[in-house]
């Protein structure tokens, strides 16, 4: 039910147009699909989770410098139980993160005047974690901007329509933590939920844990392919869409060993409009700034306030 895609028949130019209807016909089905063929080096992707690896392994006390409760733009560590992705459950995920966004000087006048989402990461004191961090998020970027050209091919537009789109994205990258399950009642890795934003890059260390719950149907695993990414389909993807494109229900449930991911969250700059794309239909949704929507979405997320 999870198809896997091998992008280099897209970049190559092999099979342009085989590969972009598979994209489509997963986007509008289970809204997940494997993606293979990506091009970004397996060593930078062994590289970031090992240095997650050595954050997470951190005393309470360094992790804490740079908790994300420092600061209101959603950048540093939160802790285990931040978060309840499940917004009806009242559950609290079983996790912890690290979380990375454009980075942006401390005097660029955007993050002088405090603006949401324009602020700078906060860095722990570890050696080459923050030059691993930003070219994993260059890599990843890149591949999700790549893949928008694919997708706007699906919607027939042209190849190009979203390439100035992610130029000072909103986009996230987090590395998280999932400790071994206790065998407690209710216990959640990460709650049922849809991701917000455009398409999620996934990479899994293979530790089972992932599922995913198609329209209609009953919860199912994600399989692992050693170095493939999991790509879904976010939910302003699926608004900009106007309901074509499928942003699907997904969990982590608690793992029986320690689990580790990483998970680029491919989001548009701030002031991209989210409205019905050319072709799509009568609108279903207002217009909405990008910043303004996902701002919604993570204001009911977290447990605790988030700011400095």
């Amino acid at each position: 039910m999870i198809p896997v895609l091998d992008f280099n028949r897209f970049s190559s130019g092999a099979d342009r147009d085989g590969f972009v209807a598979d994209l489509g016909a997963a986007a509008r089905g289970p809204g997940f699909f494997l993606l293979t063929g990506h091009g970004i080096d397996p060593a930078l992707q062994a590289g970031v989770l090992a240095q997650a690896d050595a954050f997470f392994g951190l005393p309470l006390a360094e992790k804490e410098k740079v908790s994300i409760l420092k600061t209101p733009h959603y950048r540093g560590w939160a802790h285990d139980g931040l978060e309840s992705l499940d917004e009806t459950s009242g559950q609290k995920d079983r996790k912890e993160s690290f979380n990375i966004g454009h980075d942006m000087d401390p005097g660029d006048p955007r993050v002088l005047a405090g603006e949401p989402f324009r602020g700078v990461n906060q860095w722990p004191e570890l050696p080459g974690f923050r030059d691993t961090m930003l070219a994993y998020y260059d890599a990843a970027l890149a591949l999700g901007v790549r893949l928008c050209r694919a997708i706007a091919l699906d919607l027939s537009l042209p190849e190009d329509h979203f390439d100035t789109m992610f130029h000072e994205p909103l986009a996230a990258l987090r590395v998280l933590h999932y400790p071994p399950a206790t065998g407690a009642a209710g216990e959640i890795g990460a709650g049922a939920h849809s991701d917000y934003g455009v398409v999620t890059l996934l990479l899994t260390d293979g530790e089972p844990g992932l599922q995913v719950q198609p329209r209609g149907g009953d919860w199912i695993d994600v399989p692992h392919v050693q170095g493939a990414y999991v790509v879904n389909i976010g939910d302003c993807l699926m608004r900009w869409t106007n309901d074509i494109y499928v942003s699907t229900p997904h969990r982590v449930l608690r793992p029986r060993r320690q689990r580790r991911s990483v998970a680029m969250f491919v989001e548009a700059n701030p002031d991209v409009i989210v409205a019905a794309l050319p072709g799509t239909g009568a609108p279903k949704y207002a217009p909405i700034r990008a910043a303004d929507y996902l701002q919604s979405r993570l204001d009911a997320t977290y447990t605790e306030t988030v700011g400095g």
